[in-house]
């Protein structure tokens, strides 16, 4: 049976487009409850670790390098079905590719710099909210 929570990060260039508050919104209005939410900046070795499963990928330096680049906005969030659902509302990877009113189409600018990021199984949603979150911080 799918999970009831999802993690997903506010990207920094999303943030520092002043999108936050839009995206944000329309989380909400698709369900989503936010049962964490925390602005903050990673630096590059904790973004590091954020991403260590991707280590030996070549884009790995340029998206440690990103996500330290500004601030995010990490959350947990709670629905029925929350990683399969979340991933439809933020759309695909390549805001190309995303379908139209998806967050990604919305919102991203690039492949790199897509606004957004949605775990890919509640096993990551779990792993991912424990890095930014302990257990006093959700509700």
């Amino acid at each position: 049976m799918a999970g009831k929570k999802t993690f997903t990060m506010i990207k920094p260039d999303a943030f520092g487009a002043g999108n936050a508050g839009a995206i944000i919104k329309i989380i909400e209005e698709a369900g989503f409850r936010i049962e964490a939410a925390k602005l903050t900046k990673l630096s590059a070795e904790r973004a590091g670790q954020f991403y260590e499963v991707h280590k030996e990928r070549p884009f790995y330096k340029d998206l440690v390098a990103y996500m330290s680049s500004g601030p995010i906005i990490a959350m947990v969030l709670e629905k029925e079905n929350a990683v399969e659902d979340f991933r439809k509302l933020i759309g695909a990877t390549n805001p190309a590719e995303a379908e139209e009113g998806t967050i990604r189409k919305q919102f991203a600018t690039s492949i790199e710099a897509n606004a957004i990021h949605g775990s890919d199984s509640d096993e990551n949603a779990a792993i991912e909210a424990g890095f930014f979150f302990s257990a006093t911080e959700r509700f």
